[in-house]
């Protein structure tokens, strides 16, 4: 019996500056573990004078993961954070109750060409933390877990496998895992994992069941205890998932709650200019009339 519950194509997504791959969620799957939402950005090739400009925008209920792999992206927010995002790094902001932050082309890389390519991930807070006081916590590439292991090496991003620990300070169990190949082999990691799983092919590919998968596809497994996959060569896959929580969630725009009254009190503090302000800031993202409007089944 196969152990793939669902198989989803990265399908272009229209986020306002440019298109991005989204992956999760999918109408067969729309949660794995807390992970309710991750977007490939790029590869995008940009000339000089064309920068990413997201301007303020507000977040609830949730943590937000920015990790690249080209690039370099800067972060500012409502508690007063203001940092660069480089390849490797991870980034991670806790909204809780309620956070604003931009995400914009550093001054230095604006009349350069440049190239933006990585993974932006939202992660649901558990439902007794959703009105938590935010948080924001920024990791150097050498800080994460690295190790070799079986012809493999292995980066922990977030959460807790395979005896390792991130320093990222998540709020439920759950983990992200980088896996590097440089040749075809075996890999078992079925006595590891907990919860749900989700498997992203970034580059090169793996076999599972006599199939073939290929670059931005996402595998979800029927049981995480029973992940066993051949890995191509000179490949790079994202391993992510963890325990489900009870309750499914709702999504609206940037917001995600397990109630939908803490949605509707979200856009109408946003319209009404109630999230905490932000700095040194312009170009405040309206709330959109037709946003991503979902509800996530646990």
């Amino acid at each position: 019996m196969s152990n793939l519950s669902v198989i989803i194509e990265e399908r272009p997504a229209d986020i306002g500056h440019f298109l991005v791959g989204r992956l999760l969620p999918f109408r067969d799957k729309r949660m794995v573990g807390p992970f309710v939402f991750i977007d490939h950005m790029g590869p995008a090739k940009l000339a000089p004078g064309e920068n990413l400009d997201i301007g303020p925008h507000p977040h609830i209920g949730l943590s937000t993961l920015t990790f690249l792999f080209e690039g370099a992206v800067f972060h500012r927010d409502s508690l007063g954070s203001a940092v660069e995002i480089r390849p490797g790094q991870v980034n991670w902001m806790t909204a809780g109750k309620g956070v604003v932050h931009s995400e914009r082309t550093p001054d230095h890389l604006r009349e350069e060409a440049k190239t933006l390519h990585g993974l932006q991930i939202w992660v649901a807070l558990p439902k007794e933390l959703e009105h938590m006081d935010p948080a924001f916590f920024h990791l150097d590439a050498d800080e994460l877990p690295a190790w070799e292991e079986d012809g493999l090496s292995f980066k922990l991003v977030a959460g807790n496998l395979m005896g390792h620990t991130s320093p990222v300070p998540v709020y439920s169990p759950l983990y992200m895992l980088e896996i590097k190949s440089k040749q075809r082999q075996e890999v078992h990691l079925g006595d590891h994992l907990y919860g749900e799983a989700g498997l992203y092919i970034l580059e090169g590919s793996m076999e599972s069941e006599e199939h073939t998968f290929g670059p931005r596809q996402i595998l979800v497994a029927k049981n995480a205890r029973l992940c066993h996959f051949t890995i191509g060569p000179e490949t790079t896959l994202y391993l992510f998932g963890g325990e489900p929580f009870p309750e499914g969630r709702y999504i609206y725009w940037n917001f995600v709650a397990s109630e939908p009254e803490d949605i509707e009190k979200a856009k109408e503090d946003w319209r009404d200019n109630r999230f905490p302000p932000m700095e040194g800031e312009h170009d405040p993202v309206p709330l959109p009339p037709n946003a991503f409007d979902i509800k996530l089944k646990k």
